[in-house]
């Protein structure tokens, strides 16, 4: 059957007119005549029956069923261009995997352990986007996504299919210099973990997404925290990171996240009762209709196996 399909080049005439909102500026971006960018979209507002511009004082502009269609189309080229670089770039071989990310967890755990994953599958390439929030994956050249949210928010995303990779467990931290505060280590003895106790007369920092973590962390230890919510809040853990590295507070982050600052020494643990958070980290990808991917599987299985062993080492670290 004979699909319904305009010209790539007619919607790449759109998309750049649309973007500008202008037949001139396309045409330069696309190194055409002005009259020829004119010529592609009346030909596809013929093809669609739709009038996607209208005229304006100061050029043109776009119509609602317009602005809808160039949202869409803009999306469907952007993906095809990707696809294409992909097919180009591994001439047949491997693959590449698009993925949605939430970006502390991708910057500061995914990336680092990426080289293990090229030195398994050299063939298979990871491109990766920020998103925080559920999305629909048909509205997406997205193939997948690492989500940070309740088991009832992963529940609630139609259409998909989670693997859970890490619990966020969270551990108050700080910088070594704050910790003295608290409790003077001897002649060279390593910086050693306090009480719960200790911690309600240090500054905290707090996280603006999870305003009471610090008071739930306190009630979990038993102990009366009466400037629980007091102190600097900051929106992510990487601003937490950067802020408790530089002695403004103790922070509530999971270690996973904070894995380079705790080698090298820049934070350490301030008191070493972790407490199991409410989110967890997982690998989210469209329900398996059509089956998944090969590169895919074969992701989701490295990825898998590689969360493991760091759930396995966050229970043997010593405290």
């Amino acid at each position: 059957m004979r699909r319904t399909l305009p010209s790539t080049q007619a919607l790449a005439c759109f998309e750049a007119a649309a973007r500008h909102e202008s037949y001139t500026r396309a045409a330069q971006e696309l190194a055409l005549t002005q009259s020829a960018v004119s010529r592609q979209i009346l030909a596809l507002e013929d093809f669609l029956g739709v009038a996607l511009f209208r005229r304006t004082r100061h050029g043109v502009a776009l119509t609602p069923a317009g602005n809808h269609y160039a949202r869409q189309v803009a999306q469907r080229l952007q993906a095809l261009e990707r696809d294409t670089l992909d097919i180009m770039a591994h001439q047949g071989h491997g693959g590449a995997l698009s993925l949605a990310a939430v970006p502390t967890f991708a910057t500061r755990w995914l990336i680092p352990r990426l080289p293990q994953l090229a030195a398994l599958h050299p063939d298979i390439v990871v491109h990766i986007d920020t998103r925080t929030r559920p999305f629909l994956f048909a509205d997406t050249g997205l193939d997948a996504a690492l989500y940070a949210g309740t088991p009832e928010q992963v529940a609630q995303w139609p259409g998909i299919q989670a693997q859970l990779l890490l619990h966020e467990d969270v551990l108050p931290v700080c910088s070594p210099r704050l910790l003295e505060v608290a409790a003077q280590r001897g002649l060279g003895r390593a910086y050693q973990p306090v009480a719960p106790q200790a911690l309600t007369q240090l500054p905290l920092l707090q996280q603006s997404t999870r305003p009471y973590g610090w008071r739930q962390w306190f009630e979990a230890m038993g102990i009366e925290a009466p400037h629980a919510l007091d102190g600097p809040r900051y929106e992510l853990f990487s601003m937490l990171a950067m802020a408790a590295t530089h002695g403004l507070g103790v922070a509530l982050i999971p270690p996973l996240l904070i894995e380079a600052e705790l080698a090298c020494g820049e934070l350490v643990v301030a008191c070493a009762q972790p407490l199991r958070g409410e989110r967890a980290y997982y690998l989210v990808y469209p329900a398996p209709t059509p089956a998944p991917s090969p590169v895919l599987v074969a992701f989701s299985a490295w990825l898998g196996a590689v969360a493991a062993q760091a759930a396995m080492a966050s229970t043997t670290r010593p405290g």
